[in-house]
């Protein structure tokens, strides 16, 4: 997979992807970036760490959170892509589910989509990416942000989710976006229980049936700290834990908090898978 130029080679390296959020109510690091220089700051020293791809994000999806409008997402994300398509050379991807706001991110240099509904969210997201080319993240999730963790159900997590994600895949290509600009990502904790968290990780293998890369985005999520016991910004060991499994069953991308940790465990985990 090409990205900003960039050769991404998903067989023999599993790329670590940085978390920028820009939210001041997301549910570890909300309102720590809420500034322009404060953002660019941390970005930079996630380059500086080894960070592959980093992801930006101006509306939070914790459990429970609300919509904001599209203005207010602009006015946080907006200046901060510009600052950093002209500052840092890595790929830029948008944590977003809104059309015009993925347009107007993309119009302004970023490369990747983050799509936190699969393409189901709003009819013209695909349309857009086709347009423009860029690389999408088709992400599952059951319900919204709103209610995804009251009362989520399957008849067969692994099984649904393929089907899932396959549906928009489906979406993506009637659209006319590559199928090598396809990445999947299966959701953790996005209408998911406990345990469903676990059979993901523990089965992920499933996933790579589908037949495009996969993302894994576990970071200090609550099933971390139920295992654990500790707030979110206590779980290191359980997010490393959680991508060095992921990884070694056929993840080609972790989306972490804490890059430099997470940067030299995969590296580990290649060693032995690639030998």
């Amino acid at each position: 997979m090409l990205i900003k130029n960039k050769e991404f080679d998903f067989k023999n390296k599993t790329y670590t992807m940085g978390i920028l959020n820009l939210t001041p109510d997301s549910f570890s690091d909300g309102g720590s970036y809420t500034d322009v220089d404060s953002a660019i700051e941390r970005a930079k020293k996630m380059v500086e760490e080894g960070v592959d791809i980093i992801d930006v994000g101006a509306e939070s999806t914790r459990p429970g959170a609300d919509y904001i409008e599209e203005e207010e997402e602009l006015r946080r994300i907006l200046p901060v892509v510009e600052r950093l398509v002209s500052e840092i050379d890595i790929p830029i991807s948008i944590d977003t589910y809104k059309s015009r706001i993925a347009e107007e991110c993309i119009k302004a240099g970023a490369h990747i989509i983050n799509d936190i509904k699969g393409l189901k969210g709003d009819p013209n997201m695909a349309k857009i990416i086709a347009k423009y080319g860029v690389s999408v993240i088709i992400m599952h999730i059951q319900g919204t942000p709103k209610n995804m963790q009251k009362n989520p159900e399957y008849d067969d997590i692994i099984e649904d989710i393929k089907g899932s994600l396959g549906e928009s895949v489906e979406i993506a290509l009637k659209a006319g976006v590559s199928p090598e600009n396809i990445i999947l990502d299966p959701g953790i904790g996005f209408g998911k229980t406990f345990r469903d968290n676990l059979e993901i990780i523990k089965k992920l293998c499933e996933f790579k049936k589908l037949e495009y890369p996969i993302l894994i985005g576990a970071s200090r999520k609550g099933f971390i700290g139920e295992i654990l016991g500790t707030p979110p910004l206590d779980r290191l060991e359980g997010n490393l834990a959680v991508a060095v499994i992921s990884a070694y069953n056929g993840a080609s991308i972790i989306r972490v908090h804490e890059v430099k940790e997470t940067v030299r465990a995969l590296k580990m985990t290649d060693a032995v898978k690639n030998n």
